[in-house]
């Protein structure tokens, strides 16, 4: 197929229209998830589904989307509240719990999309393998390689498989000594969120 802009002209007000239909799932509400929940807010989404037990801490606002009187708010509180802020019409429901296998099929149930936003490799391994698992039928869209600053060219966007998107360079894992700054951070949440919309847009 050859890609033309002409296949993705459409109006405002009926991309909005479609994407008030579907409902999507974020799972962690830091740096990526934050930034992805508004991106896909903004856009038209008509339900989002937001999981997250942390609290908003100083250090956060250096890259998620809060801001200093939010500090001591749980994420999703606060996120929730963001949102609203933006289109207090939007259907937001905030799950403040630790996912895990077991829950994580009912925190999403019903998402046409789910999206991955944990700092940890472990818990990103655990939701790609419960959610292939167990809810193979819902596109998970992962983030992968986003620390540092600069080498634009190397934050990419990968179809792993039938279900699973990657988005990230897969390679720089954040420390102190290269922490995840704003820039790099966001360009990866909104290519989440960009790729949340390529797919649903494909959907009746």
């Amino acid at each position: 197929m050859i890609f033309t802009l002409d296949s993705y002209q459409m109006k405002l007000s009926e991309i909005e229209n479609h994407l008030g239909k579907f409902k999507v799932g974020i799972a962690g509400a830091g740096g990526l998830g934050s930034n992805c929940a508004v991106a896909l807010a903004r856009s038209g989404i008509g339900t989002l589904v937001i999981a997250d037990f942390d609290k908003v801490e100083p250090a956060n606002l250096t890259r998620q989307y809060y801001f200093r009187n939010q500090i001591g708010m749980m994420k999703a509180d606060a996120l929730r509240d963001n949102i609203h802020s933006i289109r207090p019409e939007l259907n937001v429901l905030i799950h403040k719990v630790r996912l895990d296998r077991a829950n994580i099929p009912s925190v999403f149930a019903g998402c046409n999309v789910i999206v991955e936003a944990f700092d940890r490799s472990d818990m990103k391994e655990m939701l790609i393998e419960t959610v292939q698992g167990r809810m193979p039928q819902v596109p998970l869209i992962v983030g992968s390689g986003m620390a540092g600053w600069g080498n634009n060219e190397l934050l990419n966007f990968r179809h792993i498989d039938e279900s699973l998107y990657v988005c990230g360079d897969e390679v720089s894992e954040a420390s102190d000594e290269l922490p995840p700054l704003a820039p790099r951070v966001g360009i990866v949440a909104n290519m989440q969120a960009n790729t949340v919309l390529e797919i649903l847009m494909k959907f009746q």
